[in-house]
């Protein structure tokens, strides 16, 4: 059993260590909070009685032997690098860093240490993903994709109350394209590959970060279409559109519902069936790295990473999102 610590204490957590729970591969065994009394109660809910407020006692434990880190996107890349100096294995919520710089650093510390060091990015693990790639041979050449992820968040009628939560802070490298878009941009890079050209719009919040944006990634042969939104909801699904038919695709991010359509337009459902707690691929997929010695995923790699972090990078700029963490 792999001893695992966490950083963040919401609700993506608690969601992570269902899944991770149900692997039987890893088991809580340590969490930080900065606050003693956040940390305790989420201790409580899990039996678990190491409890740290302070990085530094957090890594120099040798209560876990890996670390699933889902605080703001700001600490990602200042944590993992400290907890893989510490030999700790490190599973950290997607997007991995602010930019690609800190991924590159990131990158550099897993290989030097050798631990594992990998961007919990679900969808790519998932059974649905791999008959997406499946079906493409079935349609290709593919000409176009539209991938759709909008999802209103309950913290923008907060924000429009006029009180700003850490989803719409620069300071935390936070927005719509980090938070939302990037579920659009990552699986079509490991599925297509680095685009030829990048343009990003979006709508602005005064904060500084976006609330909705489109990001269009143009490849020799195809356009990839990323549509994303924190300020609003869709009910549309996504496509990919091949010259010899199209993927309906209902929830991109969780990659179901998915639809054959041939040239003449008859539609077929051929999902597979998934686990309910769609993390437990990814959560499996960390330990077996663990288990067998590896250090990089052969499904989230270092390199559809760093790709997918240059293309966010790029749109930033295109939209005009600074973040404090670009300046250092």
């Amino acid at each position: 059993m792999i001893k695992l610590g966490v950083i963040g204490t919401n609700w993506i957590t608690d969601r992570f260590l269902d899944a991770a729970h149900q692997t039987g591969e890893l088991q809580l065994s340590a969490v930080y909070s900065r606050t003693e009394e956040k940390a305790q109660q989420f201790a409580d809910k899990y039996e678990v009685d190491a409890i740290f407020t302070h990085l530094s006692d957090f890594f120099e434990s040798d209560a876990f032997d890996a670390v699933y880190i889902a605080s703001p996107t700001a600490l990602h890349a200042s944590q993992a690098i400290q907890a893989m100096e510490h030999k700790k294995h490190v599973l950290v919520e997607k997007p991995m860093a602010s930019n690609v710089r800190e991924a590159e650093k990131m990158v550099a510390v897993a290989e030097k240490e050798g631990v594992v060091l990998m961007e919990a990015m679900k969808t790519t693990h998932l059974p649905n993903f791999d008959l997406v790639k499946d079906l493409i041979e079935e349609i290709k050449p593919v000409r176009r994709v539209i991938a759709n992820f909008c999802q209103y968040s309950s913290r923008y009628d907060r924000y429009k109350e006029g009180e700003v939560l850490n989803a719409f802070k620069p300071e935390l490298s936070n927005g719509s394209l980090m938070d939302i878009g990037i579920y659009t941009i990552y699986p079509t890079i490991k599925l297509f590959g680095q685009p030829k050209k990048i343009q990003a719009s979006a709508m602005m919040l005064d904060t500084g970060v976006d609330g909705s944006g489109t990001v269009l990634l143009s490849y020799d042969e195809l356009e990839a279409n990323m549509i994303f939104s924190k300020i609003t909801n869709s009910a549309l699904p996504s496509e990919i559109q091949g010259e010899n038919g199209s993927i309906v695709i209902d929830k991109w991010s969780d990659m179901s519902g998915i639809h054959l359509v041939d040239k003449e337009g008859h539609k077929e459902e051929r999902s597979l069936e998934q686990l309910t707690n769609s993390m437990g691929y990814e959560a499996h997929h960390f330990a077996e790295l663990i288990k067998t010695g590896r250090t990089e995923s052969d499904v989230n790699t270092f390199d559809t990473s760093l790709q997918t972090m240059k293309v966010l990078d790029v749109a930033r700029r295109q939209i005009g999102v600074v973040y404090p963490a670009d300046e250092k």
